[in-house]
């Protein structure tokens, strides 16, 4: 049965009212969540009451139903990253078809489980849940999947229908010359702690217009906003071999430059010009003074087919160094765009 553009804005609302309803009764749910992703209670209920995507405009949902497009059926695969973007998922895949299977994380099925169940308690019977199932053996539709880019190749090679891939990626800051740092330095610090930084959203590079000394003061301002935060979110439950990347990093940018620890987090200073070094997830960032943009576009070309998004006090200056597929959002809304397509805009 084909679907008019208002029939399909209408199933996505039908899920983003099956999302409140989670977030509603979310204290059922939490302690699953915590256990599954190692976030902490707090982190959890930070994503959930700030993170999950309900509302939403009439023309962002037309931007996500056009680039959903139109498919017999669609199968999505889901990571383990962050969680709520199981809603984001299911919505591109049930704007595109009115028969959708999801595969959730078997690490962190909770909130996908939650949201299929709740669609169905709503009237929505076209989205199911399934454990197990081969993509070798879809031979109608496409497949929608989410997760390391080696996972999106592998289903690539085995699918023989159409896959859509979303990937790996990171988040930018840049920080322009007219920026207030404490007031940046709070936004940056949001944009952090969200999902201890496992999501591509997460900014896990901040360019600093200006010299090694006003890189420096960003740093120590920010510093002192990620302990504050961690005070109310503390961070959850970090893998040995992430701490052990953490460390390296720090004792890294301790002989190169300057290298600040904090309670749960880590900051590393680099002069002008200096390669970029991209610390590990769980609050960690690279702090880089920067004489422009074009200078900052420059350092960034290595890494430019990782970036996601870019977080910035001045958008009209971060688009100069943005590729041009990546998002651009002010500092402190980093981890939450628009429901109008896919976070990662790259590519399928």
């Amino acid at each position: 049965m084909t679907r008019n553009l208002a029939e399909r804005i209408a199933d996505v609302r039908r899920l983003q009212e099956a999302a409140r309803a989670i977030v509603e009764r979310r204290v059922t749910l939490a302690p699953a969540i915590v256990e599954s992703t190692g976030l902490s209670t707090e982190g959890v209920e930070l994503g959930l009451t700030r993170h999950v995507e309900v509302e939403a405009t009439d023309r962002e949902l037309t931007q996500l139903v056009t680039w959903a497009g139109d498919a017999e059926a669609v199968l999505v695969i889901l990571s383990s990253n962050v969680f709520v973007g199981a809603l984001r998922a299911l919505a591109l895949a049930r704007a595109a078809s009115n028969d959708v299977v999801l595969r959730p994380s078997r690490r962190d099925p909770t909130f996908a489980r939650a949201l299929v169940e709740a669609a169905n308690e709503v009237g929505d019977t076209r989205v199911r849940i399934v454990d197990e199932l081969d993509v070798a053996s879809i031979a109608r539709g496409e497949i929608h999947v989410y997760g390391r880019d080696e996972t999106i190749a592998d289903v690539r090679k085995k699918a023989k229908v159409r896959v859509r891939g979303h990937g790996s990626g990171m988040g930018v800051a840049w920080i322009s010359a007219g920026a207030d740092l404490a007031k940046a330095a709070r936004g940056l610090a949001e944009d952090i702690v969200v999902f201890d930084q496992l999501g591509c959203l997460s900014p896990r590079v901040a360019f600093v217009e200006g010299s090694l000394e006003r890189a420096s003061e960003l740093g120590d301002v920010l510093s002192a906003e990620l302990d504050r935060l961690d005070a109310s979110v503390p961070r959850g439950m970090v893998p040995a071999e992430e701490r052990a990347a953490a460390g390296r990093y720090v004792a890294t940018m301790t002989y190169a430059s300057r290298a600040l620890v904090g309670s749960r987090h880590a900051i590393g200073v680099a002069p002008p010009g200096a390669p970029v070094i991209v610390p590990p997830p769980y609050r960690n960032i690279h702090v880089a003074a920067c004489a422009s943009a074009g200078e900052a576009k420059t350092l960034l070309a290595p890494l430019a087919k990782a970036i996601v998004t870019v977080g910035s006090d001045d958008l009209d200056a971060a688009a100069k160094i943005a590729p041009a597929w990546a998002r651009l959002s002010l500092l402190g809304h980093m981890q939450r765009p628009p429901l109008d397509g896919p976070v990662d805009l790259r590519s399928e």
